[in-house]
């Protein structure tokens, strides 16, 4: 490949060698069954009690779940998304000034996972961006497309608080008081991906990532209606999880396993490639 990123605008045909997987590690798609039963809850209930049982329930049987009526104005996810997409479509020369193999850059566009360590990479670029403190962090995000700044800051804002919200539900789940696992951890930090998996030739011949459990406390995901590919291991089997209109997948992280005693479950993930034309 002659360009460090995939969202170089070249449609390949056929998989880069540097992308295919051993046969062992591939990921078996015909094996993988569609998730049918996914916690889907609704916080827009006035039932306090109901929500908290749900989210205790999904914790403790699936260590994830989607909400809906999460208070999140569409208006801010939609904006989210187009700047999002327009970032991922500006010319490539514009993307790459943005370009660093640095983990420790606490902005920056990167591919795969660690180009600098892995020998197989994956089939995805992504935008990382630390999102708090926003006065701290805010100023150096990317200035294209031109709302791109004052749109991430709203959604972080939101998202932010219903992240709060959710730590609220899963302590008193556990009968505690609504404010532990926030005290617990402190002052909470926020991260980004903006993760772009370009349309894959193959498939099943790699992964956009593969499997991993989250290091943090709470991801919660907005997954974009026209790719699919969201795996979770459930029961020991990987099971596939559709994308929603207006909803978040809510992932339980390492860190709340630990908080919670390990009665939660943190269950591992991964992306294959689906997209929709």
């Amino acid at each position: 490949m002659d360009t460090k990123v995939l969202s170089s605008g070249i449609r390949y045909s056929n998989l880069p060698e540097s992308y295919i997987r051993p046969e062992s590690e591939r990921p078996r798609l015909s094996e993988v069954s569609e998730c049918d039963d996914v916690p889907i809850i609704d916080l827009g209930s006035q039932n306090r009690t109901q929500i908290v049982n749900q989210i205790g329930e999904a914790c403790r049987s699936y260590g994830f779940f989607q909400v809906i009526n999460h208070g999140v104005p569409l208006e801010a996810v939609k904006e989210m998304e187009t700047v999002a997409h327009g970032f991922f479509e500006l010319p490539v020369e514009e993307k790459l000034k943005l370009y660093s193999e640095d983990p420790s850059k606490t902005m920056r566009l990167s591919t795969s996972f660690n180009v600098n360590k892995e020998t197989v990479h994956n089939w995805r670029d992504y935008l990382r961006l630390h999102c708090y403190p926003l006065d701290k962090y805010a100023p150096e995000w990317p200035s294209n497309p031109p709302s791109f700044k004052e749109s991430v800051t709203k959604y972080c804002k939101e998202v932010r608080e219903l992240g709060f919200r959710i730590q609220e539900y899963i302590s008193e789940s556990l009968g505690l008081e609504k404010d532990y696992i926030k005290n617990i951890l402190g002052e909470q930090g926020q991260h980004m991906a903006v993760n772009y998996y370009p349309p894959c030739p193959e498939p099943e011949l790699t992964y956009g990532l593969p499997g991993h459990t989250d290091p943090n406390a709470l991801t919660i995901l907005l997954q974009d209606l026209q790719v699919a590919g969201l795996q979770v291991l459930k029961d020991g089997k990987w099971v596939a999880i559709s994308p929603q209109p207006d909803a978040f997948v809510i992932n339980i992280g390492d860190q709340l396993q630990v908080i919670t005693y390990l009665i939660y479950n943190v269950q591992a993930s991964f992306v294959t490639q689906f997209r929709k034309h």
